[in-house]
């Protein structure tokens, strides 16, 4: 199923998810400019790697001499000062840490980028709403961390970068669920050849979006998904967001969780 969008206004404009949304357009075009080589060389640079430290150093990629494959192998990662590095090996100018925040950023292509922000536009914009810009930035750059710790607990002997807002998202879609249960979800559900429209709850949409993330874990489906990101980032929402929802949403009570009568006509946001 996809989200066409959701039966749920917003009170405050939502500055800080269309921020969100800006930064990952411009740093994808930053990452996809240049050659397929130098696209690859930010790709690992800045996204988060599950490292291990052998008898080499640190587990890094190693770009194959005369052919499009580039192919993960443990090598050593220079300093990014060192200047008399091997033609195929690539540095590291981040420490790990702060690869963890650089890869939530970072997108695998167009579509892996579209559909994150389009995820990110139906559901954040309710979910900083419920919290404010502050408290909403910083659950948002939180349950990132989470879900990126959580795939690499899951996968240590990985070498392969770790990218994507999807973790932070499936933060968002966490929150979304205890926030807002009983709003309308307006899905496209292919059957078939067939496509046709569907309003769910959001507890029953997120839900099957939570079960369909916790399959593939078990299936054939895993090419290249960090799936325990997504499903690290959903606990994690669901687990944070009563610490950061605002006082004022609180005191609203169920306003935002269904279409209130003076929204249907006039404005979607007040300052």
């Amino acid at each position: 199923m996809i989200p066409l969008h959701d039966e749920n206004p917003t009170i405050h404009r939502p500055i800080v998810t269309i921020v969100l949304i800006a930064l990952n357009v411009l740093i994808f075009l930053w990452q996809d400019r240049g050659s397929e080589r130098a696209t690859y060389e930010r790709t690992f640079s800045y996204g988060a790697v599950p490292y291990n430290v052998t008898q080499d150093g640190e587990v890094g990629l190693r770009f194959e001499h005369g052919r499009d494959i580039y192919a993960p192998v443990k090598v050593r990662i220079e300093p990014v000062e060192t200047m008399g590095r091997q033609p195929g090996d690539i540095t590291q100018p981040l420490s790990p840490g702060l690869t963890l925040l650089t890869s939530m950023f970072l997108h695998g292509g167009w579509m892996h980028l579209l559909f994150n922000m389009w995820f990110l536009w139906i559901f954040g914009n309710n979910c900083e709403d419920a919290m404010g810009r502050g408290r909403f930035t910083v659950f948002y750059l939180l349950t990132g961390l989470i879900a990126t710790g959580v795939h690499i607990a899951s996968e240590t002997d990985s070498v392969i970068p770790t990218i994507g807002a999807s973790g932070a998202i499936s933060g968002i879609l966490g929150a979304y669920v205890l926030l807002f249960p009983r709003a309308r979800v307006l899905s496209l559900v292919p059957l078939g050849y067939i496509l046709t429209t569907i309003r769910l709850p959001a507890v029953v949409f997120l839900g099957i979006w939570l079960v369909t993330q916790i399959l593939n874990v078990f299936g054939t489906a895993g090419g290249g998904v960090a799936w325990f990101a997504h499903i690290g980032g959903f606990l994690g929402g669901l687990a944070l967001v009563k610490l950061f929802e605002s006082k004022e949403h609180r005191e609203r009570g169920d306003l935002g969780r269904r279409m209130p009568p003076r929204f249907a006509q006039g404005r979607r946001w007040r300052e």
